[in-house]
């Protein structure tokens, strides 16, 4: 029986080319965990500034809100892999100029940000393509365990990445550091481009990126009741993480007496990572056991509370056990959101309602939430300045309970034309 239960539902990774996908996912975000922390703790060490770190959170999230639909549209009319490699080297490419110009000597806050803006808008047109490959991999019905397993495997690298990252800000700059990050994207584009399978579904013929392509992804997500309440929702949670990281290295400095090259400060950022590994072991129960949906209102209300928890500890050690419990919640909310729209989008769009989630949390919730963080922390204490902002958590939580999603079913169907793509070819 255990024989004829594992010949139905092989182990994810036993399968070589969903193996290669996780591992580019791991590595890249890994190195990318790097420069998470070395951009803040590198502006902030140019500038002393607050407004200015929190700058950095604005300029990485903006692309999403200006090319999110764009990108989408290229990712569902494209090659996939193609799109995933040439991004992956470009972000290589442009990343390299912070370690160069550091090492020159001739390094600048504006040439940070920019390096910054650039680079996420990279990502934008990456992540458009990643989104929409990962279902062409694996079947829909296993998409929690598989979103849960590239969760957790980069977690579990963000776990012990910062940790490192912490202790060789200390010895080395953080610039020198980021050095790290571009060597994982060209990891990652062999990884990728390695891959045997398609990434895409075939498109239709004289198929072309318009304005009407554009809105159809935005379109499907106003129809569709469950994944339109669950971006607003996922705008408000990535509003909440935005803040918290636009000044988590000033409420570290100035509330919690931990500063740059202390060692404490990559244990703030690691607790981020355990939570997000305890949270990606634990969603793929909770959506068994009770459906995406009624997950989502569980979680929620404890999300709050760890959120506004958040402004009480005044030493390091409460505050990255909070951290952590944070981040659970917010790993978990993000994952079900993310397999919500997977499971149920057809997949000549997927790319475009994926971009379309992601362009509202990370071009809208996210970097609103990092700037006026940054302006709060300006203005009063770096504590009230997170409890102010992880309200957002709260709203979520109520607007969760008022609205549909209380009785909407276990499990979403997909969309009727879920398999458009073997019927109009």
């Amino acid at each position: 029986m255990a024989r004829s239960a594992t010949s139905r539902h092989p182990r994810l990774l036993s399968d070589p080319d969903v193996f290669r996908y996780v591992a580019a996912r791991i590595v890249s975000l890994a190195g990318s965990a790097v420069t998470f922390i070395a951009l803040p703790v590198l502006i902030y060490g140019i500038t002393g500034s607050p407004t200015w770190t929190s700058l950095v959170i604005v300029a990485e999230a903006v692309p999403y809100l200006l090319l999110g639909l764009l990108a989408g549209v290229m990712a569902d009319h494209v090659d996939r892999r193609r799109m995933m490699v040439t991004t992956d080297l470009l972000a290589a490419a442009t990343l390299a100029t912070i370690p160069v110009a550091a090492w020159l000597d001739v390094l600048t806050a504006p040439h940070v940000l920019v390096a910054a803006l650039v680079g996420r808008t990279i990502f934008v047109f990456f992540d458009a393509a990643n989104q929409g490959a990962l279902p062409s991999l694996v079947p829909r019905d296993r998409l929690p365990s598989a979103n849960a397993l590239v969760f957790g495997g980069s977690t579990v690298a963000e776990t012990v990445v910062p940790v490192i990252a912490g202790a060789l800000i200390v010895v080395v700059s953080p610039a020198s550091v980021i050095a790290i990050d571009v060597l994982t994207f060209v990891a990652s584009a062999m990884l990728v481009r390695s891959i045997a399978r398609p990434l895409s579904a075939s498109r239709p013929a004289g198929s072309a990126i318009g304005w009407s392509a554009v809105g159809d992804g935005a379109r499907f997500i106003v129809r569709h009741e469950v994944v339109r309440i669950m971006i607003v929702i996922g705008a408000l949670v990535a509003f909440s993480a935005g803040s918290l990281m636009a000044v988590l290295v000033v409420w570290a400095d100035r509330v919690l007496d931990v500063r740059e090259g202390d060692w404490r400060l990559g244990v703030l950022y690691g607790a981020w990572g355990v939570g997000a590994v305890v949270g990606s072991v634990v969603v793929p129960m909770l959506v068994r056991r009770f459906g995406g949906v009624r997950a989502a209102l569980l979680i929620l209300p404890v999300a709050a509370v760890s959120g506004l928890a958040l402004s009480l500890p005044s030493t390091w050690l409460p505050a990255a056990v909070l951290v952590a419990l944070w981040s659970v919640m917010y790993i978990m909310i993000a994952t079900i959101s993310v397999t919500l729209r997977q499971q149920v989008t057809p997949e000549p769009l997927m790319s475009r309602v994926m971009t379309a989630g992601r362009m509202a949390t990370f071009g809208v919730g996210y970097p609103v939430g990092a700037l006026l963080a940054g302006v709060l922390a300006t203005r009063m204490d770096a504590d009230d300045a997170i409890l102010a902002c992880q309200a957002s958590l709260l709203l979520a939580a109520v607007i969760a309970w008022l609205s549909p999603l209380r009785s909407a079913p276990r499990t979403l169907a997909p969309a009727a034309d879920a398999d458009a793509p073997n019927t109009t070819n």
